[in-house]
């Protein structure tokens, strides 16, 4: 039995036909009759597993949603691009392109995704992201005294941070260790990675 079903409720976005959708059955935190957001075709969310489509977000063009994906806020998921696995994409994100968003990666606030970027794992991407190539991300997971995932990405203003809950410019993060770890091993080994960082992801 299909999960979901397209409304006669719709809406027009650049010459494209939106129609909201519906859940049929329960799945994951979904309920049957369950209203969620906006898709061009069936084909844009998968009939298996529990991916979910919510509020004002929208899915269209040859764009897919599936796994346990969700595609949330006002989120636009357009062109070819994929968001898969347990990626959750909300907030005012722009994915387009060829670009993947996938395993358990976050894309929020009003990050755009696009061209051939790929972003997963742990990768947590917010702060007006500009990623429109892999090159233009780096995240390493295990650092840290709690051994999480340490994201670095290109924005209009330079290279962001996300590290827990800090979420700043790269700068903004080195002062940070250096006030929280100074010269210890943690700190030694995150000023490493913002030295790489820079370098991989400068002009």
């Amino acid at each position: 039995m299909n999960k979901f079903e397209l409304t006669t409720e719709s809406r027009e976005v650049n010459g494209v036909t939106l129609y909201r959708i519906r859940a049929l059955r329960d799945f994951g935190v979904v309920k049957a009759g369950d209203l969620g957001g906006f898709v061009e075709k069936e084909a844009n969310l998968s009939q298996d597993g529990n991916a979910w489509v919510s509020d004002d977000a929208r899915v269209l063009g040859n764009a897919w949603v599936y796994g346990n994906a969700r595609v949330l806020g006002t989120a636009w998921v357009s062109d070819s691009a994929w968001v898969f696995g347990d990626a959750c994409v909300s907030g005012n994100t722009r994915v387009s392109g060829d670009a993947r968003v996938s395993g358990n990666a976050q894309v929020f606030g009003d990050a755009w995704v696009s061209g051939d970027a790929r972003v997963s794992g742990d990768a947590r991407v917010s702060n007006g992201a500009l990623i429109n190539a892999s090159q233009d991300i780096f995240w390493v997971s295990n650092v840290g005294s709690e051994n999480g995932t340490l994201t670095f990405y290109k924005t209009e203003k330079g290279i962001s941070v996300t590290r827990g809950c800090f979420s700043g410019t790269i700068e903004e993060f080195a002062i940070a260790v250096e006030k929280k770890h100074g010269q210890s091993k943690i700190g030694r080994e995150y000023a490493l990675l913002i030295e790489f960082a820079g370098t991989r992801l400068g002009a």
